[in-house]
């Protein structure tokens, strides 16, 4: 049997943490239909739109989380009461379906608990120095943005054969071109993802905004929040040290290929490391309380 619900928010407190979620996340949903209606696309933030696959619509809607039900306002039950995966009992309080959750979602639950659980205990490397962006245009006729190279295609080419290459994620990887896959020390595969993300990946720190949403109403509007508010940071990180010339769009480069831009980097990758494992810890929370339910 599903655990009791532990908490019951009346309806000024919920009808506040929604307004507050729908006004933190126009943040960045509202420039972005701008933008789509303006025909216009951004190389950093369209990213977390186009990437990942959850839609501004979703990510406006927020959740108690589980554990958590909503009573009734005086206009009736929660608007929740109609989404999926919820259940209103007889006094209009309205609250996850647990069973009705992990018959669909169940494996989802294990994978990313497992994931996320490994990764947390590992070290943090943070040695890699973005170069998964330059092993993606190494030696390439076309680019997967629009935009210039700093340092040209020789200059580029030029980077990525004088460093080492560490990637150890694997939706990194899969974007290197043909000549750069070699180059990389690790050959990770989805198969081996278990195995091999580590905590100080910038791509794995992004990708806590795509578990949290991959558990969908189980996780509170809050937290799935913070995990795209940690990603939208770690995207600026990860352009600005990719090859691309972005001060057009006033990313001044964090340049990789030398001591200074190195050592500006680290430090970026150890900040957003720690603030993940925060975020990751509260994942896992979330995925062990509906692994128990």
């Amino acid at each position: 049997m599903p655990p009791a619900v532990l908490t019951v928010l009346a309806a000024p407190e919920w009808q506040a943490r929604t307004v507050a979620h729908e006004a933190r996340i126009d943040r960045w949903a509202v420039p972005h239909r701008e933008r789509r209606t303006r025909g216009e696309s951004h190389p950093v933030h369209d990213f977390l739109f186009t990437y990942y696959s959850e839609t501004p619509g979703r990510l406006r809607r927020w959740h108690p989380g589980a554990g958590t039900a909503l009573a009734p306002s005086p206009d009736g039950p929660a608007p929740q009461a109609g989404w999926r995966w919820y259940r209103t009992d007889d006094g209009g309080t309205v609250a996850l379906d647990l069973a009705g959750y992990l018959a669909d979602r169940g494996p989802t639950v294990r994978f990313v608990h497992e994931l996320l659980a490994a990764t947390a205990g590992r070290p943090v490397f943070a040695g890699c120095f973005g170069l998964h962006e330059w092993a993606m245009v190494y030696r390439a006729d076309e680019r997967r943005h629009a935009l210039p190279l700093r340092l040209g295609p020789a200059g580029t080419d030029a980077v990525v054969e004088s460093h080492p290459i560490r990637c150890s994620h694997y939706d990194a990887f899969r974007f290197f071109t043909p000549e750069a896959v070699g180059r990389n020390r690790l050959q990770p595969t989805r198969e081996s993802q278990t195995a091999t993300e580590q905590p100080g990946c910038l791509h794995a720190t992004m990708d806590l905004y795509k578990w949290a949403y991959k558990l969908g109403p189980a996780v509170p509007g809050e937290l799935l929040a913070d995990c795209f508010a940690l990603a939208a940071d770690v995207r600026e990180l990860d352009m600005r040290a990719s090859p691309y010339d972005l001060r057009d769009h006033g990313y001044p480069a964090v340049a990789i290929e030398t001591a200074e831009g190195k050592a500006e980097y680290a430090a970026a990758q150890r900040g957003f490391a720690h603030r993940g494992a925060e975020l990751r810890r509260r994942l896992v929370d979330v995925c062990e309380t509906l692994t128990l339910a």
